[in-house]
Parts: structure tokens; sequence; C-alpha cells
């Protein structure tokens, strides 16, 4: 298949990441395209989380370079710049828990704001009305003024998203972000994400380790083991035989 680099919003080149002796990533390369839901699979230590961070610019390459929508992260000098490309929700959300819900939904624009307009929101919340909007199309707004730490796992899931949502980055990185959830709450979770990243038109890039899940909610599945790409499919394509190459199942 022949890819338009220029059309694509990820282009990932040999990105090889060493900590210490260990090479956690080794010349991965892919692209991916505004709308996609990509799936990263692999068993732990296969570099996922490595992968996700390099897309995030929360690490650097050793070798290799990763370009988000034409422009490359090592590049940037701030979160503030690399704010309105990329978001993360990491698995156990980031979420300030002596905070009301208002504040950490409104994190999402620190990296807008300067440290004064920061530091006045604590106090007095900006944007709440846009706040109170998606946290409505996430099923909680009235829980906008609630203590997080009050609320149920899947509501400190939803404030996550909204946190995101709020954020507006064209890449949007989930590093499992269900691991914590039961598998209800799992699949209700998955169904929120891929929605909203499908109905904007923005691209997903999500660690995960069902193969239910993935082939449920995911276009397409990149395949790590020990820091190699070992296949980068269309889930219509991806058996249980790649499932068990990854995890080494029945050998």
């Amino acid at each position: 298949m022949i890819i338009d680099e220029n059309k694509s919003l990820i282009v990932a080149r040999n990105v090889t990441k060493y900590y210490g002796p260990f090479k956690a990533l080794d010349s991965v390369t892919f692209t991916a395209e505004p709308g996609e839901l990509v799936a990263v699979a692999g068993p732990s230590g296969s570099g996922k989380t490595s992968l996700l961070h390099s897309l995030a610019g929360i690490i650097h390459p050793d070798y290799g370079e990763v370009l988000v929508d034409g422009n490359d992260l090592a590049e940037f000098q701030s979160r503030k710049e690399r704010c309105s490309l990329v978001g993360i929700i990491h698995q156990q959300y980031d979420l300030v828990p002596q905070l009301p819900v208002i504040h950490n939904v409104l994190a999402g624009h620190l990296g807008r704001w300067g440290l004064f307009t920061s530091l006045l929101s604590l106090v007095w919340a900006r944007d709440r009305r846009q706040a109170y909007d998606i946290l409505l199309q996430l099923g909680i707004a009235d829980k906008i003024d609630d203590k997080t730490s009050k609320l149920s796992g899947g509501e400190q899931q939803r404030v996550a998203i909204a946190r995101m949502m709020i954020q507006s980055p064209q890449l949007v990185l989930a590093d499992e972000p269900v691991a914590s959830l039961d598998p209800s709450r799992a699949e209700e979770g998955l169904r929120l994400i891929t929605d909203l990243i499908t109905d904007s038109n923005k691209t997903l890039v999500i660690t995960l380790h069902s193969p239910h899940l993935i082939r449920e909610y995911c276009s397409r599945v990149i395949g790590l083991r020990e820091g190699k790409l070992i296949f980068d499919l269309p889930t219509s394509e991806v058996y249980d035989h790649h499932f068990d190459q990854l995890y080494d199942i029945g050998h």
C-alpha cells in the first residue's frame, strides 16, 4: 500500500528508544490518518507505553522521529505547544481527587493558560459553561461541583474524558484507560471514547489487552513484542493466531 505521509496525522519513522542498555522500542515505523481508531496490543514490557509517550512528546526517541500533523515533537519546548495537537488519558486518569470535578475538567486548558490565569481558575472556574456542556454530554453534569474523590471509577473516567475534550487535541492517546473497570463499565467507557473520536474526526491510539475490545471498538491493530512491530493490520484481518504470536500462547 502506498502511503501519502503528507495526509497522515501521525508519521513515526524508525522510532528507537533505550533505557540504559534496554531497548524499549526497536525501529518502529507506522503512520495513522485522521479518524482512525488504532489499538496497540502486546504483553507487558513490549513497548506500548513507551510508544504512546513518544507520540505524546513526553519522551523523545534516541533514533528516528515522530511527526504529528507535520510537527516534530522533539522540537517543541513546552506542553503549551503540544496541547492542541496531543492529549493523553492515563490508566489512573491523573485527576486531583481533592478538587471538584469542574477544576479537573478545566485542567485540560492549563497547557494554554498562563500561570496567573491557571491559579485564578482554582478560585473562580473559567469556562464553566463549556465544562458543564461537556459533562452533560457525558451524563455527569450533576457532578460538576462534587469532590472528584467521591466519584465512582466510571465517573472518574468520564471526568478524564471531559478534560481531554476541553483540551480538543487532534490526536488522543489512551493508555489502558479501562483496565481498572469491570467488563460492562469497560465497554461503556470505550464506546464513549470511540464515539467521541469518530464524531470529531480525531485520531485515537489506545493500548488494550482484550482481543474482544480491540475487535469491537478499533479499526486497526498494531502488535508489539519486545519493542518490535510484529504486525500492523486492519482489525478485520487480525485473528487469534496474531494475538497468540504476541503473547506467546501455545509455545
